[in-house]
């Protein structure tokens, strides 16, 4: 038997690869109960509602987000090559069998507009990953405002490559990237 830390990684790891593939409406507690291999008690006793594994995904999907962001910048030299770190992280992450775009996106499309604790979630991620592109800006010595520019291309490239199954759009945003980065660094005394 799984101990509690185990089984609710268990429970969340499931519920991520379900509500990823098929959306979280369309999937039943006893799908994730199935796919983990956890009683329903369990699940219900580690997750008071369906909206609390949510919300548990979601942090998952973040902490992976900041971890795939990081590895990608590793070896960037520079903020403005860390920045462009971003959309070489979201050109692999097109290439992976069962692409479906943005888990953040996605969720809150299906529940957004009927669970705030689901809509402040996303809404968090989205801040958080802004906050991150704002402090390389700032470190590339650039205006705060190509900061929400960038992270227009990367939510647009991410809707993009879900939709169209076009795995070549984060290339051509990161040289939309370039292309801004490079305008407003001719513009920054």
């Amino acid at each position: 038997m799984l101990d509690e830390h185990a089984a609710r990684d268990s429970v969340v790891a499931a519920a991520d690869r379900l509500f990823y593939a098929r959306g979280v409406q369309a999937v039943g507690m006893d799908a994730v109960r199935a796919e983990a291999g956890v009683s329903l008690k369990r699940i219900y006793g580690l997750f008071q509602s369906k909206e609390d594994l949510v919300v548990a995904v979601l942090a998952l999907r973040t902490r992976q987000w900041d971890d795939g962001v990081a590895a990608a910048a590793a070896d960037a030299g520079s903020p403005r090559e860390r920045i462009l770190a971003v959309f070489d992280f979201l050109d692999a992450w097109f290439r992976e069998d069962g692409f479906r775009g943005c888990a953040f996106i996605n969720s809150f499309g299906e529940l957004g507009a009927t669970s705030p604790r689901i809509a402040d979630a996303v809404r968090g991620h989205k801040e958080a990953f802004r906050g991150h592109v704002l402090g390389l800006v700032r470190e590339a010595g650039l205006p705060d405002t190509v900061a929400l520019q960038v992270v227009l291309l990367a939510e647009g490239a991410q809707t993009t490559a879900a939709i169209t199954h076009d795995t070549g759009v984060a290339r051509a945003a990161r040289g939309a990237a370039e292309a801004l980065l490079a305008a407003a660094e001719t513009r920054t005394p």
